[in-house]
């Protein structure tokens, strides 16, 4: 009874607001979309929209159907894509999640010797839904998911792959001195992140809320490049992986300071869903993790 396009309709018309809006994107007219749905509506026995001034708001019965869209429509799609790449050829696509601004310069060092491996399997990197990922584990928008952050879910695992240390990143004369920050020494200073709310942000959430220290200002960017060009101008501090500021410091005055006496550790993870049955180009990009 229940067929995809009624799935496609409901979502389309739930995600753009309108009738026809959903029908111009589906590429039908608004009598064929609005008949799809009346009888649909007439063999459940059950209304799926009702009237809200202008528009449209779904009953209960409607808001039911629009998530049962909203999961099993990546996975039709997906399974799709996946049968047109054998079709030509190639083995698949690996669709990776990034819940992690600093990790993308960590996964190019996967990706570059994964592509030459598995010639035959496209990498897409998917950022848009940053810190959202684990919807998109679980709809079957992505097949891994890298985060720093691993939140347990049931139907998913997480692999560590990659151990660091986060550490404050100041220019190489700045008046901290020692080895070591405390919370109290950046509450004078202008503390630089990415554009993350405070709760996902270790530099709050393990260092300055607990010690009831907040810093004098916060200044948002969302590049690593320009955020280090900052910090070595005196202009801020800020806490990124011990590696990366490892990096930049050949091409830039910078050092790093450990985050309290013993330090803050911690691990990228690699997410998955535990009941799929495992590619083995998918497997072959866990190796490479784990030896990056």
């Amino acid at each position: 009874m229940i067929e995809r396009q009624h799935l496609a309709i409901l979502r389309e018309t739930d995600r753009l607001g309108s009738v026809t809006a959903a029908a111009e994107a589906l590429h039908l007219t608004q009598s064929a979309l609005s008949h799809a749905i009346r009888r649909l509506e007439a063999q459940a026995g059950v209304a799926l929209w009702e009237k809200e001034g202008r528009g449209l708001r779904p009953t209960q019965a409607g808001r039911y159907l629009i998530g049962l869209a909203q999961r099993v429509l990546p996975q039709l799609e997906q399974a799709e894509a996946t049968l047109a790449d054998f079709a030509r050829g190639q083995r698949g696509m690996l669709r990776i999640g990034m819940e992690c601004h600093p990790c993308y310069r960590w996964l190019l060092r996967v990706v570059e010797p994964y592509l030459a491996a598995w010639p035959q399997v496209d990498v897409d990197v998917r950022q848009a839904f940053q810190f959202g990922g684990i919807g998109a584990l679980l709809g079957h928008e992505i097949d891994l998911l890298i985060t720093p952050d691993p939140v347990e879910r049931p139907g998913l695992v997480y692999e560590p792959v990659f151990d660091y240390e986060m550490r404050l990143a100041v220019a190489e004369g700045h008046p901290l001195a020692g080895e070591v920050a405390v919370p109290g020494d950046l509450t004078g200073e202008v503390l630089i992140t990415y554009p993350v709310s405070p709760e996902r942000l270790d530099i709050y959430t393990r260092f300055l809320v607990p010690a009831g220290c907040l810093p004098r200002a916060v200044k948002v960017i969302e590049t690593t490049d320009i955020m280090l060009q900052m910090v070595a101008a005196g202009r801020g501090v800020s806490a990124l992986p011990d590696w990366l500021i490892e990096e930049y410091r050949a091409m830039l005055p910078i050092r790093s300071l450990r985050l309290g006496p013993d330090g803050m550790a911690k691990s990228i993870h690699i997410g998955r869903r535990a009941g799929d049955a495992a590619a083995d180009y998918v497997e072959g990009f866990m190796a490479l993790a784990g030896a990056a």
